[in-house]
Order: C-alpha cells, then sequence, then structure tokens
C-alpha cells in the first residue's frame, strides 16, 4: 500500500457527478500551480489500441456499426455499461498515472477511480468530491454544446417514436445519476464542496486548495 501511494504523492484527485464542476477545477488548479491536467477522458489518449475482451466497455462504441443501438437500449443496460466503463477506465488510468507523476509537477486528475481504490492509492487529503443536484443532468443533458451530446441528440429526433426514445434515454440517465450514487460519494469519507451556481470558478478553486492543503503560487 506504501508504495502505492508513493506513486501518486503529487496528485490530488477530483471526483464526483456529472455538472458538478470537476473538469473546470482541475484546469483551474493545474493553472493556478504549474502543474498537469488530466480532465475528462484523458486516458482517451492511452497509446495502445484496446482489446475489446479485456475493455468491452470503452471498444463498445469504437465497434459500433449502428449508433441507433446504443440509444436504443434499455435504462438497466445504459447504466450497466457506464458502471463497466468506469472500471474499465479506472485500470488505464492506473497504468498511465505513474509515467505522469513521474514528471515532477502537479498532477490533478478529474478521476473515474472508485473511492475505494483512491483510499489505498492516495492520502485522504489528496481526494476531493465535488457535487451537483443529480436532476441537473436529467434536465440538462442535451442543454451543453458538446458535439457528442448534441449526435446523441439528433439520433433520438431521428427515431420513430422520439418523444419515447428521449423518455427511454433519461430513464437511464437517471438510473446513473440516482440519489443512491450521490449519496456513495457524499459519504465516501473525502472533503466535499457542493455545487453552488452563486460561487465564482475563483472561489471554488480556493476551497479545492484549502481542501488540499496547496498555498497560491
Amino acid at each position: 500500500m506504501a508504495e502505492s501511494r508513493a506513486y501518486f504523492e503529487n496528485a490530488y484527485f477530483v471526483i464526483g457527478n456529472a455538472y458538478a464542476g470537476k473538469s473546470t477545477l482541475v484546469k483551474e488548479l493545474a493553472r493556478a500551480h504549474n502543474g498537469i491536467a488530466c480532465e475528462e477522458n484523458y486516458h482517451d489518449s492511452y497509446p495502445h489500441e484496446l482489446d475489446a475482451k479485456e475493455f468491452p466497455g470503452l471498444t463498445y462504441t469504437r465497434d459500433l456499426a449502428d449508433w441507433h443501438d446504443f440509444i436504443r437500449r434499455s435504462p438497466q443496460e445504459y447504466k450497466a455499461w457506464i458502471d463497466e466503463t468506469q472500471r474499465e477506465c479506472e485500470i488505464l488510468e492506473l497504468r498511465m498515472l505513474p509515467e505522469i507523476c513521474s514528471r515532477g509537477k502537479p498532477v490533478f486528475v478529474d478521476t473515474n477511480i472508485s473511492p475505494e481504490t483512491l483510499r489505498r492509492i492516495a492520502p485522504s487529503d489528496h481526494v476531493l468530491v465535488l457535487l451537483a443536484d443529480p436532476q441537473i443532468s436529467v434536465r440538462r443533458f442535451f442543454e451543453r454544446p458538446d458535439p457528442e451530446k448534441q449526435f446523441l441528440y439528433r439520433l433520438l429526433l431521428e427515431e420513430k417514436d422520439p418523444r419515447s426514445a428521449m423518455e427511454n434515454f433519461r430513464q437511464g440517465l437517471m438510473l446513473i445519476n440516482s440519489r443512491e450514487a450521490y449519496d456513495r460519494l457524499l459519504n465516501a469519507g473525502f472533503r466535499v464542496i457542493l455545487r453552488d451556481e452563486s460561487r465564482s470558478v475563483e472561489q471554488t478553486r480556493q476551497l479545492a486548495e484549502r481542501a488540499f492543503g496547496l498555498t497560491a503560487d
């Protein structure tokens, strides 16, 4: 355990649910502390071709023949896929982070690594939980201009019954962003920052710095 922690002594992990501001915070912390920002899905840069047998979740969309099949899955299938991809992302992150942390700079990570694993590999004051109302992601999922979200939105509109297709997709979002998942993160044993629309990005960064014990450069 001590050896694993040594790998990540200069890493600061940000976990949480959707729309909590994790990626923004990671970028701000890296800018303020001359660090490295491992932003959302940074593991996509993993240099090796993924084996579909080892990583069925992460290769699902790569090998997908018809993207309409993606949105037609049941809410339970959608959640199971999300759970599997998060597990696989953790594997990739743990392979990548030792090299990133060896570069001699603080590393700020928007991570998929589970709270259980983080308790084994990182000091407790190097993990921060950001949380937003779990219903935000359901209400505002398609409001973001992300190309991926807008692509899915167009697919849903192409279905024979767009309203039913949209409702099916939203049910999946509700399962993923459930109150149970929120409470699990809230009670994970790490410092927590709740989303507050009246708080500036700089103020949130300052809260995070205090939680991490970082001093301003």
